[in-house]
């Protein structure tokens, strides 16, 4: 199972500053302890330093990104204030037919609300999810029935 961390960077910022990017330490521990399976993609990991990237690269990485969304098989949505990135990336993901997990108190915000399979309203609520294999569990139940489909049925 293919994971990408999707999470508010640049948010509101006017300035070349991004937000407090702790929470990935957080959600990446929580994945590899309760879905050691997972193959998780953290696009901070590779790009730290993006704010310094010219208008090439920048656009390169970005389109990047939002395709990779469509690809992987669950995004997991840090979404503690609105964040245009992280919502292309989910509208990526939820078009392409995958799973959207979001993590925000944001819950009344149209595109939390309907681009996501499932809301928790912070990082203690999806951690109790994960832990309790609730988590594991929805990303079956959506995943599935698509898997099921596009397993080739043998001719009698």
């Amino acid at each position: 199972m293919r994971i990408f961390l999707a999470g508010i960077m640049q948010g509101s910022h006017l300035g070349t500053v991004l937000h407090n990017q702790d929470y990935r330490t957080q959600l990446k521990e929580l994945i590899r302890l309760h879905l050691p399976e997972a193959d998780l993609y953290d696009p901070l990991a590779d790009h730290g330093n993006s704010l310094e990237y010219d208008e090439e690269q920048g656009r390169s990485v970005f389109f990047h990104h939002c395709r990779l969304c469509a690809e992987v098989d669950v995004v997991v949505a840090f979404v503690s204030e609105a964040s245009m990135g992280t919502a292309i990336e989910m509208w990526q993901a939820y078009e392409a037919g995958k799973v959207v997990l979001t993590i925000s108190p944001l819950k009344h915000n149209w595109a939390v609300r309907f681009l996501s399979h499932e809301v928790y309203r912070d990082l203690d609520a999806f951690a109790a999810a994960l832990a309790s294999g609730q988590v594991a569990d929805r990303i079956a139940e959506i995943l599935g029935p698509r898997r099921r489909k596009a397993t080739p049925v043998a001719a009698n």
